[in-house]
């Protein structure tokens, strides 16, 4: 199940990520409002936790966005704000509960249930794209008849394009999510990580490749859509 969470206090964004990852959950972490549409347009999540004050766009604001665009995942707004005004506010723009800062973890996590077994959870064992699939319990990539075993980074930073394969995934947000806020790895490591798996997709004979947006990050591509953009 994945989930979004939109928070541009790091260090806070980074607990509540690696909270909801040792329940199970699968997170991306975002820290601003125009990036949180972006990614809440882009891909199917199954919660968001939005943050109300955000750089670029408020929490409000993007909420007032994704319901009149027709996104309509549950929404659960974390704030430091507690007055009754603000939690009217974010309810009548379309968010499905509310929560002020600090919280406890547990409450979070028993909000977090509610609110995604109101849509019905569904425990995603396997990821397809094209030709591949991805078994995220073993992280074992398969293309055609082959396989191949992922380490624990190559299966997170694939996961990640696997996740979203319509949208060109920066390199800071592969270095939040799968390396952490707190780590000291830089670009390169991501390069490194990049540069095995496409030798393991080549190994497969996949369609797939990672192609890299300069200055940007990296998204996915298939021989087919190569061939038909000639």
């Amino acid at each position: 199940m994945n989930i979004l969470v939109v928070e541009d206090e790091k260090s806070l964004s980074n607990a509540i990520k690696k909270l909801l990852e040792q329940q199970g959950y699968f997170v991306d972490a975002v820290y601003d409002g125009l990036e949180a549409i972006d990614y809440a347009k882009g891909m199917d999540y199954r919660l968001i936790i939005l943050d109300v004050m955000l750089p670029k766009l408020d929490g409000f604001e993007v909420v007032r966005i994704l319901r009149k665009d027709g996104v309509n995942t549950p929404i659960l707004m974390l704030t430091a704000r507690t007055a009754v005004g603000d939690k009217v506010t974010g309810l009548n723009y379309g968010a499905d509960d509310y929560m002020t800062k600090p919280f406890d973890a547990e409450e979070l996590l028993a909000r977090v249930g509610a609110l995604t077994r109101r849509t019905g959870e569904v425990i995603v064992d396997k990821l397809r794209y094209q030709d591949l699939e991805l078994d995220v319990n073993s992280a074992e990539l398969s293309c055609g008849g082959e396989s191949v075993q992922l380490s624990r980074k190559e299966f997170e930073v694939l996961r990640s394009f696997l996740y979203n394969p319509t949208m060109t995934i920066t390199t800071d947000s592969l270095l939040t999510n799968v390396w952490g806020v707190e780590s000291d790895a830089t670009d390169n490591n991501v390069e490194v990580y990049i540069s095995f798996i496409r030798k393991k997709l080549k190994y497969l004979k996949s369609r797939v490749a990672i192609k890299k947006i300069q200055k940007i990050g990296y998204r996915l591509e298939t021989a087919q859509a190569e061939e038909e953009a000639k």
